[in-house]
């Protein structure tokens, strides 16, 4: 089994290009699998679709969320079916596999309003206050992901093009626009502060904690929650200016397609749950463009 673990791991990283955190997370989910193999003293060569969905059963009993069932179940489908390519097996167990389905959950947004509170709470008066103001005006200048802006590099901002380039999931690049401010906010930050934090083995991350090394996902959610606890808004969590960059987005009306491509998302479906964030909104579009709409 772990010959075949390091195969198919190797294989996500060398052939399919996988990230190093998506490889770690599909590796958790395989190792799950071969302990509860291990517990019911299963050998793996004789898995069939019977003790997968067993296993399915399992982690419904130990209470494991919707979705980290569905994850896991995907993790051990990509698996089978990579044995299958590599003609490891002959039949894949893990084909018709059910899972259950998980509600469309709708992320929460900030308005406007409380984005702009938000940000222009931060008074950069310190290195570090400044480095927070370009931090969050850049997430939500970008809607990029959290993991984009920790691992964000400075060489990655096209300054004179008004741009910047983000390496998303799967090391997919896609250049997105930035807003004035935040590029006004980059570069007080670059030029003023951020020499100011660094350390000789800081390296070109953009993003930097107070010891010099690169921020975290911990460290940028820390951040926010901070801001937001100050101005007393409750619903903050790590993308709350990603959903809302979207949101707004949409309300200012960008299309879905064109939103797609700034989000980085690879299938238009994900990007259309923010259809359903602002019905008046959607309502008032109807009204205006349908013929019959009087």
């Amino acid at each position: 089994m772990k010959e075949k673990l390091k195969n198919f791991l190797d294989y996500l990283l060398l052939e399919r290009g996988f990230s190093i955190n998506t490889i770690a997370s599909y590796e958790r989910d395989l190792r799950k699998f071969f302990e509860y193999l291990k517990e019911n003293k299963t050998d793996f060569e004789k898995v069939s679709a019977k003790e997968i969905t067993e296993f399915m059963e399992y982690l419904k009993s130990k209470n494991y969320d919707v979705s980290t069932i569905q994850r896991i179940s995907s993790s051990l489908r990509s698996f089978f079916k990579y044995l299958i390519f590599s003609m490891e097996i002959k039949k894949n167990p893990a084909e018709f596999i059910e899972v259950p389905k998980k509600k469309k959950i709708l992320p929460e947004f900030l308005t406007k309003e409380e984005v702009s509170s938000l940000i222009s709470s931060i008074n950069p008066d310190t290195p570090l206050k400044i480095r927070d103001r370009a931090l969050l005006e850049f997430a939500y200048a970008t809607g990029a992901r959290v993991s984009e802006i920790v691992n964000l590099k400075i060489n990655d901002i096209l300054f004179d093009e008004g741009l910047v380039r983000i390496k998303g999931k799967g090391n997919k690049e896609r250049i997105v626009p930035l807003t004035k401010i935040s590029i006004e906010f980059l570069k007080i930050y670059l030029l003023k502060a951020r020499s100011k934090i660094k350390r000789s083995f800081s390296g070109d991350f953009v993003f930097l904690n107070k010891n010099g090394t690169r921020l975290t996902r911990v460290g940028f959610w820390k951040i926010l929650k901070k801001y937001g606890k100050i101005l007393g808004v409750k619903k903050i969590y790590p993308h709350i200016l990603r959903h809302s960059f979207a949101t707004h987005m949409l309300e200012g009306g960008c299309d879905l397609r064109t939103l797609q491509i700034l989000l980085g998302h690879s299938s238009l479906s994900t990007t259309q749950i923010y259809t359903h964030l602002d019905i008046s909104h959607l309502r008032k579009i109807v009204n205006r463009c349908h013929p019959r709409s009087f």
